[in-house]
């Protein structure tokens, strides 16, 4: 642990040294103004970590959000300076605080007055900097376990309207922070208007990957209402992890949980019609067919096409090779 930190201090201090601060690594390269507001928080029970945001820009979460699963979650914005997301994680992973990991970075950066960026780690430390050439109104706020920041707001009040929703709202980490940008849009949010989105959830295992230890990974990149439709993404999210969860305890054999896990899934989605189609072949796959049978009248309802499929799914070993039960299937009405 000690000689990878000692390596990324090394290498901060060769940028440093040998390109000039951090905001000065590209001379010709405009700054990228990434005014939005946002939050960064730690789940206690949980362990997750994420990030939300909302902007009048394009794709704001491509470069103001990150999260490592275990680690920590980051948001840099105002006139973005994105290598805060990487490093700051890099350095946290490595056993720095939140506030160490901020503070390194800004030692090596020239336009900190235009910078605003929040960091949670593992542990729920939180640390946020609000530059004085931020553009007003700006605000922040550092909770138990999360952060809220904004600037270029229509109100000053908005970063307050976040902490009420989050601290009052029940339910999981996306919940809460789904609920702190409804709060900030409703109390005017970007004086600008509204245009992109994100919101970013991973898990408390340091050992995954970010790639697998994400729980959600949404983005609005263009959109009249990014907040309406992140919240749509979200339940659609929610409704895919019940059917990934519904797989898992077909593959175990555990039934009832994996009907219980599918229905909820329909439930979050009722018009979809892949998730009903999936859940009635699983069940016809593991022997309960007289089950499947509504279900899938109710896919072939939705989506006829499904229908034509069946009959190729046995070759590919995900309906049983009995021409007897295909042909139940095809032609329930």
């Amino acid at each position: 642990m000690r000689e990878r930190l000692a390596l990324i201090l090394l290498a901060l201090a060769h940028v440093v040294a040998t390109q000039g601060p951090l905001a000065a690594q590209e001379a010709e390269r405009p700054l990228r103004p990434a005014h939005t507001y946002s939050i960064v928080a730690r789940d206690a029970e949980s362990g997750q970590l994420g990030v939300a945001v909302q902007s009048h820009w394009f794709s704001v979460g491509s470069i103001v959000s990150w999260a490592q699963p275990g680690v920590g979650a980051v948001a840099t914005q105002s006139f973005v300076e994105a290598s805060y997301g990487p490093l700051g994680l890099e350095l946290m992973a490595a056993g720095k605080t939140a506030e160490q990991a901020l503070r390194a970075l800004l030692a090596g950066d020239e336009h900190t007055d235009v910078r605003q960026v929040a960091m949670v780690d593992a542990q729920g430390n939180v640390a946020v900097h609000t530059g004085a050439n931020a553009i007003i109104e700006h605000c922040d706020h550092e909770g138990e376990g999360y952060s809220v920041q904004a600037n270029l707001m229509l109100k000053s009040t908005v970063c307050d309207a976040m902490v009420e929703a989050y601290e009052s709202t029940e339910g999981d980490l996306a919940e809460r922070m789904m609920a702190a940008l409804e709060a900030a849009q409703a109390e005017g949010g970007d004086i600008r208007g509204k245009q992109s989105a994100a919101l970013l959830v991973v898990g408390d295992d340091r050992s995954l990957p970010a790639w697998s230890g994400r729980v959600f990974d949404l983005r609005i990149e263009d959109h009249p209402e990014p907040i309406k439709e992140l919240r749509r993404l979200l339940t659609v999210a929610r409704a895919y992890n019940y059917m990934n969860a519904g797989d898992e305890y077909m593959t175990q054999g555990e039934i009832e949980k994996a009907v219980a896990a599918y229905s909820e899934a329909e439930s979050l989605t009722p018009d979809n019609h892949e998730m009903v189609f999936w859940h009635a072949a699983t069940l016809a796959a593991v022997g309960q067919v007289d089950e499947s049978l509504p279900l899938f009248k109710r896919a072939f309802e939705m989506w006829p096409d499904w229908r034509e499929l069946v009959p190729r799914l046995p070759v590919a070993g995900l309906l049983p090779d009995d021409p007897e039960i295909i042909e139940r299937i095809v032609g329930v009405k």
